[in-house]
């Protein structure tokens, strides 16, 4: 799996279930894999932000890597979070999760810092030159505080082996304006589960998704349902699916979404500090919500 191709459209940024020590859970995270396999899931981004990559030691992530390549390596897509905002760890870790055999490589933006975005082009370069991989560059303004802007983005689909964008800037006409100047074969994906269709409406090609932990189906049929041209058929799915993609981000995420992993019987675990677990009255939402939404058995 050298390539986006073998991407697919459907990748689950996956959450990393810890157990009751807040270890991580190896046998739970290979059990959750296999879940998201065969619910519709095209790949796994392991220890992204979803997965509490700041909470994980460098090593806790290429163990975790390793036992989702074993679980499901031969069935979709494994990409290794290994971005960080110190250039030299991310490259450390990049060289890591290449040797243990991911299939590609998700980048996020360095945050606290605030590089401009020459510093930006610097970092995803000097990154990206250190593996063979595909490289996914991840965007998300609201946790970095840095928003990598459409030029750097062009200059970026230069590079032989940036493939891709995960974009959630949360503006439309910034992903317009990405998908303007990149070349064809340059992948943009949603990272708001609530914007894929609109996204795939200019051009996107899929999402990394949060709400497919519990609805991966349905999210790929939506998607599957517009590329076929059912457009009305994608949207009624859109309309059916969004009050749990809101849900899913009532509180910090990963919170909800881990709670409701250990709703569906998958042992996820609590989240590390400084997160925490839902009150008592947002879980009781968030259950009605997974009912209400088809999730969980009336």
């Amino acid at each position: 799996m050298t390539n986006t191709h073998a991407w697919g459209r459907l990748l689950t940024a996956m959450i990393t279930p810890f157990d009751d020590d807040l270890a991580v859970n190896h046998p739970a995270a290979a059990q959750l894999a296999r879940h998201l396999a065969d619910t519709g899931s095209d790949g796994i981004v392991v220890a992204g932000t979803t997965g509490e990559s700041p909470a994980l030691s460098a090593d806790e992530k290429i163990a975790l890597l390793e036992t989702v390549l074993a679980a499901v390596g031969d069935r979709i897509a494994v990409i290794a979070g290994t971005g960080s905002n110190s250039t030299s760890e991310s490259i450390a870790l990049t060289r890591r999760a290449t040797q243990a055999g991911a299939h590609g490589i998700m980048l996020v933006t360095p945050y606290y810092n605030k590089p401009p975005q020459a510093g930006l082009v610097a970092h995803f370069r000097a990154v990206a030159a250190e593996t063979t991989l595909p490289v996914m560059v991840y965007n998300v303004p609201g946790r970095t505080s840095v928003n990598l802007l459409p030029p750097a983005v062009e200059q970026l689909a230069a590079v032989p082996n940036i493939v891709a964008l995960k974009d959630a800037a949360g503006s439309l006409d910034q992903t317009t304006e990405t998908l303007r100047r990149v070349p064809d074969g340059f992948r943009v994906y949603s990272g708001d589960d609530s914007l894929t269709l609109p996204m795939m409406s200019v051009g996107a090609y899929g999402i990394v998704s949060v709400a497919s932990h519990v609805a991966g189906a349905r999210i790929a049929a939506m998607m599957q349902r517009y590329v076929a041209g059912d457009t009305t058929g994608a949207a009624r799915l859109h309309r059916e699916l969004f009050p749990l993609y809101k849900g899913l981000f009532a509180t910090t995420s990963p919170i909800p979404v881990k709670a409701a992993v250990n709703m569906l019987g998958i042992p996820a675990g609590k989240p590390r500090m400084p997160l925490c677990e839902l009150t008592a009255q947002e879980s009781a939402q968030l259950a009605e919500l997974l009912r209400q939404t088809g999730c969980l058995p009336a």
